[in-house]
């Protein structure tokens, strides 16, 4: 194709970019689109962090279990109160929202004090952690057997959903230190 003037050759063969309109339509649509879709992933971020926090129980009572074998017992497991981090979801010792704390009892006290060895730390976000039946601490002897009763459990849940959502899922420990994760459907413990 030949050019009768190199002036008109010039327009037809220069490239053109986006407008500035253009972009802005653009980028409404990516908006609009992203609103409408966000919703939709707060089950799957659900299902995330009720994994990652259950993952992270099941890692603290392993460990726990092994260096109470180690270390001939005096291992334990605290729930963290409530003036943890932000923390205010915690309101009794069933409530271990605010996390935990695996820790050698060098004092023999039954409590985590400042001095004494940590092991593990937890602090779960957004997540709710309960305890059955409730108590403050979990001691393992030296065979890495939980102390008291027969099966803890601790159920794991989205805070805004509780328990009666399909992410929940229950960490079942029995006293001879066998742990079992089921999911929401087969809550509570057997």
């Amino acid at each position: 194709m030949s050019c009768s003037t190199s002036c008109s050759c010039q327009r037809q063969s220069s490239s053109r970019g986006l407008t500035a309109i253009e972009m802005l339509v653009t980028m409404a649509v990516l908006a609009a689109l992203t609103a409408i879709a966000a919703p939709s992933f707060n089950p799957l971020f659900d299902q995330w962090r009720v994994y990652q926090v259950t993952e992270a129980m099941k890692s603290s009572l392993m460990l726990a279990r092994s260096e109470a074998i180690k270390r001939g017992g005096k291992v334990y497991l605290e729930k963290l109160p409530k003036k943890t981090a932000g923390c205010v979801t915690d309101g009794t010792t069933q409530d271990w929202d605010c996390g935990w704390v695996v820790f050698v009892d060098a004092n023999a006290n039954k409590r985590w004090n400042a001095g004494e060895e940590i092991l593990r730390f937890d602090t779960p976000k957004n997540i709710l952690v309960t305890k059955n039946p409730s108590g403050a601490t979990i001691s393992l002897n030296r065979w890495g057997q939980a102390n008291g009763a027969n099966l803890f459990s601790f159920y794991i849940s989205p805070q805004k959903t509780g328990i009666t959502s399909p992410a929940a899922k229950g960490i079942c420990l029995a006293a001879g230190g066998r742990i079992r994760i089921i999911d929401q459907k087969d809550i509570p413990c057997v």
